[in-house]
């Protein structure tokens, strides 16, 4: 992939080719921007958790402190588990895959990459994926 600049209002649609240069660029770096975002909140969440103990003398306020802990533990597990998508997306952007499904190497789109940029499944597998994980849970 050529080094690209992007106009700063760019944005991909669907009237040119798929996954051009141009597109690869702009979701390059979309994700680029999100997981250093995540990384920047997950910083802040690490620095919130060194900072006051669970010495308080109050039971109430020492577990109102813990379920805040817990959510943040939470929220950083979440944003660790995001940017483990993002550098795999950033992997695929490299090897010429992004923009693909995984099953069916059909077209995801423009649109649900927009919404979705770590989406690697096309609608119809992802819903295909979902209604299997449904059954398999109402089994269960």
């Amino acid at each position: 992939m050529e080094n690209v600049t992007l106009p700063p209002d760019y944005k991909p649609n669907k009237k040119e080719k798929y996954m051009n240069d141009m597109q690869l660029t702009y979701f390059r770096q979309k994700l680029l921007e999100w997981k250093k975002e995540l990384l920047a909140q997950s910083k802040d969440t690490l620095d919130d958790l060194r900072q006051g103990g669970l010495n308080q003398p109050d039971d109430i306020d020492r577990a109102s402190l813990e379920v805040d802990k817990s959510l943040d533990l939470r929220t950083k597990d979440r944003a660790r588990k995001l940017i483990i998508k993002i550098d795999q997306a950033l992997e695929r952007i490299e090897d010429g895959s992004y923009g693909y499904c995984e099953e069916t190497g059909e077209e995801i789109g423009i649109d649900r990459l927009m919404a979705r940029p770590i989406a690697t499944l096309c609608v119809e597998a992802q819903e295909r994926h979902e209604r299997m994980e449904k059954t398999y849970d109402d089994q269960a």
